[in-house]
C-alpha cells in the first residue's frame, strides 16, 4: 500500500507538470525527426569550376553527379575564394590542374575521387594526362578532420556551457529572492538586465578567451587568421548564449526545468552549426539555420581559423551575433514584467 501511494504521488506530479510530460514524450520525437531530415538528405554534389576543360571531360564529370560550371580563370578564382566552389579544374597544358578550396577534407576527398574516375573514363590509363597537379587554396593534404570541426566545437562548447550556467545562475537569483528584492527598488528593468549581463559577462568572456587559447595553443588547431578575431567571435557568441540563457530561465521554476530546455534550444543548434553539411539538407530545412546564433559563430570561426578571413568576411556574422544579443536582452526586459510591473 505504501509503495502504491508513492507510485501514485509520482504519477500525479508528472501529470500536473505538463512541461515535464511534454519534454519526455514530445522532445525525443522532435529530435529524432530533425535527425532523420539531416541524415536522410540528398547525396552531396561537388561544385566544380572548369577553365579551358574539354567538353568530353565536363560531360563525364556531370555524368558522375558533379555540378560543373564553365568560368574564365578570374571568375573561377573569385568563386573559389567566396566558397561557392569546391574546386577549379584548369587545362592549360598536358596535365589538368586542380585547385581545391581545401577547408573541408571530406569534400576534398570527394572531388579527388570524382576527378580520378572521370579522367580514367575520358583518357586511356597509360596516358600521363591522368595525373593532375593539385594545389590548395586553404589547408593542405595533411589537414585533419579535427581542424575542420574544431572551430565549430569551440563555438558549441562556449555557447552550451554559457547558456546552461547563466540560465541556472539567473534562476537561482530569482528563486532565492534576490531578483524580487531588486525589483522592489527604483531600478528599471533594463538596468537590472544590463547589470546582470555585464556581471555574468565578465566571467563568460574569461571562459571564451580560455577556450579559444587552449584550442589553438595547446590542442594545435589550425589558425591561419588573427587570434583576436577568434576571441571577438567567441565573446560575442558567449554574450548571445548568456542573454538567451537568462531569457529562458524566466520560464523555468527550478534547475531541472532549465535543463529541460537543452533539447529544444541547444540540440537543434548542433544540426545547423556546420558539423553536418547543410548542402545535403532540404531547402526548407536550411532556413531554420537563419535563427541559430551558433551557425553564425561557427561560420565566422571557420573563416578565420581555416581560411584566414579578415573583417570583410566576418563583419556580417559579428553584426548578426550582436543583434541576437540585443534582441534577447530586450526580450529579457519584457520577461521581467511577469515579476513586477514597472
Amino acid at each position: 500500500m505504501r509503495i502504491r501511494a508513492i507510485v501514485i504521488r509520482i504519477l500525479r506530479q508528472f501529470f500536473h507538470d505538463k512541461r515535464t510530460l511534454m519534454m519526455m514524450l514530445v522532445a525525443p520525437m522532435l529530435i529524432l525527426f530533425m535527425m532523420s531530415l539531416v541524415f536522410n538528405g540528398s547525396t552531396y554534389v561537388p561544385k566544380l569550376g572548369a577553365v579551358n576543360v574539354p567538353a568530353p571531360l565536363i560531360q563525364k564529370l556531370q555524368d558522375l553527379n558533379a555540378e560543373v560550371t564553365v568560368y574564365t580563370a578570374e571568375e573561377a578564382q573569385k568563386e573559389l575564394e567566396a566558397v561557392r566552389l569546391d574546386a577549379v579544374i584548369t587545362m592549360n597544358g598536358a596535365a589538368p590542374q586542380l585547385t581545391l578550396e581545401g577547408s573541408d577534407p571530406s569534400k576534398n576527398k570527394a572531388v579527388l575521387f570524382l576527378l580520378q574516375k572521370a579522367l580514367q573514363a575520358a583518357v586511356p590509363v597509360s596516358s600521363s594526362q591522368q595525373a593532375p597537379v593539385i594545389t590548395y587554396l586553404h589547408g593542405s593534404a595533411d589537414m585533419a578532420a579535427f581542424d575542420n570541426f574544431g572551430p565549430v566545437l569551440i563555438g558549441f562548447f562556449v555557447f552550451f556551457f554559457v547558456f546552461l550556467l547563466s540560465g541556472v545562475s539567473f534562476l537561482r537569483e530569482r528563486t532565492g529572492g534576490t531578483l524580487e528584492r531588486l525589483l522592489a527598488t527604483p531600478l528599471r528593468r533594463w538596468e537590472i538586465v544590463v547589470g546582470y549581463i555585464l556581471g555574468f559577462g565578465i566571467f563568460t568572456m574569461l571562459q571564451a578567451a580560455l577556450i579559444a587559447w587552449f584550442s589553438t595553443s595547446v590542442l594545435g588547431l589550425m589558425m591561419v587568421g588573427s587570434f583576436w578575431y577568434v576571441l571577438l567571435i567567441t565573446v560575442l557568441l558567449a554574450l548571445a548564449a548568456l542573454s538567451l540563457g537568462t531569457l529562458i530561465s524566466a520560464f523555468a521554476n527550478n534547475e531541472f526545468q532549465m535543463i529541460q530546455f537543452i533539447p529544444l534550444i541547444i540540440v537543434p543548434q548542433v544540426f545547423f552549426s556546420g558539423l553536418f553539411s547543410l548542402d545535403t539538407m532540404s531547402v526548407y530545412l536550411r532556413w531554420i539555420g537563419v535563427v541559430m546564433p551558433l551557425k553564425y559563430g561557427a561560420d565566422a570561426l571557420r573563416n578565420i581559423m581555416i581560411r584566414g578571413a579578415g573583417w570583410d568576411r566576418i563583419w556580417l556574422d559579428i553584426v548578426v551575433l550582436a543583434a541576437f544579443t540585443l534582441i534577447f536582452m530586450l526580450l529579457n526586459i519584457l520577461a521581467l514584467r511577469k515579476h513586477r510591473k514597472i
